[in-house]
């Protein structure tokens, strides 16, 4: 049941050219379908419903077996506490297997931590700790009244009465510090002998905890070399071997994508096109919107997917693909001799990335070879349209980055959203953001770890559909709006084209619409298409 063919009606459909590029994607119209497919399953289950509506990450593959098109369904990790289901591809590696070698090692590991802890619970407290920590702190009081004693005397005696008893305070102070440092080795003795019951069970359990540890790292690299990953030539690596020199991070090969290829490698089908979607509710520390698509999680699937998309025709990442005439769609609104004030188009870089692309960084290096020192002030997404100020020397790049730290500029974005919103209503939005360190460059709502993000917004007006907003950033954390707009503690709305935290499209409609500072004020309302943002 693991191959699925895809409905009669699909059959006009073409087959994409390239197999898709996973880390960005427009789903390809095969695996649409294939997805409705896969949901209508999910509803003949009911026992998971509840487990689904939870939130869960599923992914397709369309194949081709032979001269049939049809499509494979993964799921992430486990469902109804199992890693195997009928209908879905087989994991990459089955750790729980009955009897399976992994399952073994963990119920000794088990046992040992059953073992470790009821000897802790053996270890009895000797009641000479409370013994002498209640004497020393009173031979410490002792010690502490003598010595102000001492003080007095030689503040109010006179000097020649301070002559006559210096050498029996000096004796007294001696005396005293020895007597404690025999009454610390006298308590020191008295609990190393109250303390000898537990010695040897102290000794055991370190024996046990250092079993536990050496049978640990063994079992976890065994189970990384237990997952082997094919690709489209046939090569074999495993996670140790792919992820080396650092070290697999956990759950890796446990995700749709890798579960997806290798079954289509083993059983020699041909892969045509790929795709991750969500079920359920969003996580309470992440945005996922139920029915949208998304990329492969970068930290765990890049490398995997790295090897197994080897011998694949792949698209080109749409993100590395070099768009010059982006650069020409620079505007400049203002220059003087130390800054100048430009309007950006989506799409394109503030400064460089990992992979070269055009940035505004080329711009003005290439427009302006006189400029010196660091130019790039503040940045915009790649994906952001708008206003940016760029400071030509380093005395404007100091000057300008100083009222940046000092928030003394104010700056107002204009975005659509996807759905209306009650007209002119406004507020504020706070919420702690950090970086999603299992799936960069995604940010995350956290209450222990994240830093304060600030956001005031005023609803404009609601065209076709969509609430036109203005959102003033108090704050400058990453994708901050963003977030604000997409997550359930903000608008609960997406901006439209938000590929990361919403539904992808064109673009994203966020603009960076006002800039001002000191005496300076710049507008640029021409960064969203036809929209009337004349209400701004």
């Amino acid at each position: 049941m693991m191959f699925h063919p895809l409905p009669d009606a699909v059959s006009e459909i073409p087959s994409p050219a390239c197999f898709t590029y996973p880390f960005c994607y427009t789903p390809h119209r095969l695996c649409v379908v294939a997805a409705d497919e896969v949901r209508s399953y999910l509803q003949t289950r009911p026992e998971w419903r509840a487990e689904l509506s939870q939130g869960k990450m599923l992914g397709v593959l369309v194949v081709k077996r032979g001269n049939e098109r049809g499509f494979l369904a993964a799921f992430s990790g486990t469902l109804d506490g199992a890693t195997r289901h009928d209908y879905f591809v087989p994991p990459v590696y089955d750790c729980m297997e009955p009897g399976g070698h992994f399952q073994t090692e963990q119920a000794c590991i088990s046992a040992l931590n059953r073992c470790i802890e009821e000897d802790e619970r053996r270890i009895t407290v000797p009641q000479e700790h409370e013994q002498a920590r209640l004497a020393l702190e009173q031979a410490k009081s002792e010690m502490q009244k003598a010595r102000q004693h001492r003080n007095h005397l030689r503040t109010t005696l006179s000097a020649e009465e301070l002559a006559e008893v210096e050498p029996e305070l000096i004796r007294e102070s001696q005396f005293l510090k020895a007597e404690f440092k025999r009454l610390q080795r006298m308590w020191q003795q008295r609990i190393s002998e109250a303390e000898e019951p537990n010695v040897e069970l102290r000794k055991k359990i370190a024996q046990m905890e250092q079993e536990r540890k050496r049978r640990s790292m063994a079992l976890q690299e065994w189970l990384f070399k237990q997952y082997s990953f094919l690709n489209a030539q046939g090569e074999r690596r495993n996670l140790l071997d792919i992820f080396s020199p650092s070290y697999p991070p956990g759950g890796a090969g446990d995700c749709c994508a890798p579960k997806l290829l290798q079954a289509a490698y083993e059983a020699s089908y041909t892969p045509l096109c790929m795709a991750e979607f969500w079920v359920g509710n969003s996580p309470a520390d992440e945005l996922r919107a139920e029915g949208n698509f998304y990329p492969s999680c970068r930290s765990k699937c890049l490398p995997i997917l790295g090897h197994m998309l080897k011998g694949l025709s792949v698209e080109a990442n749409p993100l590395a693909e070099v768009h010059e005439d982006l650069l020409k769609r620079i505007r400049v609104l203002h220059q003087e001799d130390d800054f100048l004030v430009m309007s950006k188009p989506s799409g394109l870089l503030s400064v460089p990335g990992k992979e070269y692309v055009p940035s505004v960084l080329d711009f003005v290096r290439g427009h302006y070879p006189q400029a010196t020192g660091p130019l790039i002030v503040h940045r915009l997404d790649m994906d952001t349209s708008g206003l940016m100020v760029v400071a030509l020397n380093e005395a404007a790049y100091h000057r300008l980055q100083g009222l940046f730290l000092q928030r003394k500029v104010l700056k107002t974005y204009l975005a659509i959203l996807e759905k209306p919103m009650s007209p002119d209503s406004s507020g504020e939005i706070t919420l702690p953001l950090a970086p999603d360190i299992q799936d960069r460059p995604r940010q995350k709502v956290d209450y222990t770890y994240g830093k304060e993000s600030h956001t005031t917004y005023r609803v404009l007006d609601n065209v076709n559909g969509h609430a036109l907003v203005a959102l003033t950033p108090h704050t400058g954390r990453t994708h901050q709006l963003r977030v604000h707009c997409a997550h359930p503690s903000g608008l609960d709305n997406p901006i439209v084209g938000d590929r990361l935290y919403g539904k992808a499209a064109d673009r994203l409609m966020l603009h960076a619409a006002k800039l001002a500072f000191g005496d300076y004020e710049f507008t640029d309302l021409t960064g969203l298409g036809n929209y009337n943002l004349s209400s701004l």
